[in-house]
Order: C-alpha cells, then sequence, then structure tokens
C-alpha cells in the first residue's frame, strides 16, 4: 500500500512468501530486479539465471524480488510453501521471494500497478501496459526510478549490462 500522494517503488509492501509483510522500504538505496514468476513455465529456468546475477551482485547492492504469479495459463498453481520448496530444491534461490500475487487486472497489486505505470510495455502508448508473462523484468535505480522493463525473453544474463552502470552510481 502507499503512504504518499506520489509513490514510489519504496511506499510498497508485499507479503513475504513465508507469510511477513515485506516493506519494500528496506531496500532503499539498493539496485532492484522485480520479476513476476511461475514454477511451471518455459522460462522457470531463469530461477537459475536470477539466482546466479543475485550472488554476482549482491555485495555491491543488487537485490532480486520473486513474485510468483499464476495469472499466465495457471503456471503457478501450488501454494506459497510449495513455491518455495520448489525455488529452493530446483534452483537453490537464496534472493527475496513473496506471496502470490496478481500483475494485471482489477486485483493487481499496487506494485505492479506503480510499475505498469512507469514503464509500459511495448504498445503502452496506446494503453496495453498489461504484464504480457511470466518473468518479467522491471529494473529499479538506487534512487527508486524505474529505469527499465524487460520481456521475458531477456535472460538475467542479458541483464548485467544494464545493471553494472546503476550499482557504480
Amino acid at each position: 500500500m502507499t503512504v504518499a500522494s506520489n509513490p514510489g517503488v519504496y511506499d510498497f509492501s508485499a507479503r513475504s512468501i513465508d507469510g511477513h509483510d515485506a516493506p519494500l522500504a528496506q531496500y532503499k538505496d539498493k539496485v532492484l530486479l522485480i520479476v513476476n514468476t511461475a514454477s511451471q513455465c518455459g522460462f522457470t529456468p531463469q530461477y537459475a539465471g536470477l539466482e546466479q546475477l543475485y550472488q554476482q551482485y549482491k555485495d555491491r547492492g543488487l537485490v532480486i524480488l520473486g513474485f510468483p504469479c499464476n495469472q499466465f495459463g495457471a503456471q503457478e498453481p501450488g501454494t506459497e510453501q510449495d513455491i518455495a520448496q520448489f525455488c529452493d530444491l530446483n534452483y537453490g534461490v537464496t534472493f527475496p521471494m513473496f506471496a502470490k500475487i496478481d500483475v494485471n487486472g482489477a486485483d493487481a497489486h499496487p506494485l505492479y500497478k506503480f510499475l505498469k505505470e512507469q514503464k509500459g510495455g511495448l504498445l503502452g502508448g496506446i494503453g496495453l501496459d498489461a504484464i504480457k508473462w511470466n518473468f518479467t523484468k522491471f529494473l529499479i535505480s538506487r534512487k527508486g526510478e524505474v529505469v527499465g522493463r524487460y520481456a521475458p525473453a531477456t535472460t538475467p544474463a542479458d541483464l548485467s549490462e544494464k545493471i553494472e552502470p546503476l550499482l557504480t552510481a
């Protein structure tokens, strides 16, 4: 939920995958990569790349935030416990994961409404800002600015050249 009339990324909170309220303000001054995820998707192997990116850059200030979503082909049907176990056992995920959310529609999480307003989709100029599929990625600067939106086919490794300058800024 937001607390400011002109909200920023740090004004939102979400429920962590283990059920606790997690204000995004705890990530202030970090570079964030926010990703809607799913466990049964063709892009699911990107968890490995996301974890590799996190391990490579976390000491320099990168935090990856995973938001499971079941809106695309029902590819995230499990409970939060199922998702956490899957991510740990199959990909060794250590970056923060959150409870399942909607990213589109009337019940879209306020964070995702904000992200889509800040960086529209490919056809965003004509009002088609909806998230198109799992593993859409938003890159956030240390100042909390949404600096990039990347399609599911953009691999985590492809983002290194976008992340590097943000870490040194």
